[in-house]
């Protein structure tokens, strides 16, 4: 209940909705500005030098406060001139893998001629360091903030939160923006996952692992590649013992092996999370072979292909499984 009027509150006088997509413009009524530790001191000494001067009389006294006053009001425009009428935008933000963190790039666009200065900018409430950011006038400054991913699917970035204590120090001017940005989570790979599944169905090409016809020449190690097609002759001259490559035997007009990664063909016991692991490291390796590959997960089936494009069809359809 308490939590919920808080919540209330915080969208009634701070305008905490829901994520605003687009260019935000921090207008007038989206600004606070508010006294910081030094501010109320800097107050209750106005207060003690007004009362001295008033006690004793002392016109000098007066001048003194009233010049200090003013100073705090030019102050106080100046505090809420450097962070009001500022446009914010959240720019694209790159998927990553469970465990990692993701980079949220927000830009700061600074349409006026005055320069602003020392805008720290951060997650509201998440206990990060913030970072320090001057804008130009007229042009845009961009900033990177991390967020920690736990667990596959979409991250939707903190509320930010915008604040500045220029020039003096005494007011702290802030504000709150949530951007309708999110990061897509990957699940995270499996660390010591087995070998790639490879089949030996025929296919017309003949290039592959199973065939063991005409001797056509040796190529790189791939995984999965079987341990009697190694070239032990030329992995000799080549000295594999002391960090040479490994290389396997190519034949002609074999057969070629298949390679299928389908979620159903994992073992049932297995837990779901642990399955999309497996999928998410196979799918990686079998980029890293070049080869083509067939992707089935539940009524999601790609067909054997080889790229950046396929692979991240694959990684996007294992980090929105079942969500």
């Amino acid at each position: 209940m308490l939590a919920s009027l808080q919540q209330r509150f915080r969208r009634l006088v701070f305008l905490e909705h829901k994520p605003e997509a687009g260019e935000v413009f921090l207008k007038q009524r989206r600004v606070f500005t508010l006294p910081g530790k030094s501010g109320l001191v800097f107050v209750l000494l106005l207060a003690l030098l007004f009362i001295a001067s008033t006690n004793y009389n002392l016109s000098l006294g007066f001048a003194l406060t009233f010049v200090l006053g003013a100073c705090a009001w030019v102050n106080a425009f100046l505090t809420f001139r450097n962070l009001a009428y500022l446009h914010l935008l959240a720019g694209p933000v790159q998927p990553v893998f469970a465990g990692e963190e993701a980079q949220f790039t927000l830009y700061l666009i600074n349409r006026r001629k005055h320069q602003r200065y020392a805008i720290w900018v951060g997650f509201s409430g998440a206990g990060l360091p913030e970072q320090a950011v001057d804008v130009a006038p007229n042009s845009r400054t961009s900033i990177q903030l991390s967020a920690q991913s736990v667990q596959r699917g979409w991250l939707p970035v903190p509320r930010v939160r915008l604040q500045t204590w220029f020039p003096l120090g005494l007011l702290r001017a802030w504000s709150t923006w949530l951007p309708d940005a999110q990061a897509l989570v990957y699940p995270q790979p499996e660390l010591h996952a087995p070998p790639l599944p490879y089949s030996g169905s025929s296919q017309a090409d003949g290039q592959g692992h199973a065939g063991n016809e005409d001797f056509s020449g040796v190529r790189a190690y791939q995984i999965g590649d079987a341990i009697k097609h190694l070239a032990w002759k030329q992995i000799a001259r080549l000295g594999a013992e002391s960090g040479g490559p490994l290389v396997t035997k190519e034949f002609a007009g074999g057969s070629a092996s298949d390679l299928t990664l389908d979620f159903d063909s994992l073992p049932r016991s297995m837990d779901t999370e642990l399955k999309l692991s497996r999928m998410t490291r196979w799918v990686l390796d079998a980029d890293a072979t070049a080869l083509p590959y067939a992707f089935r997960l539940g009524g999601i089936s790609y067909p054997a292909r080889t790229g950046q494009a396929h692979q991240l069809d694959c990684l996007r359809a294992l980090a929105l499984f079942d969500l």
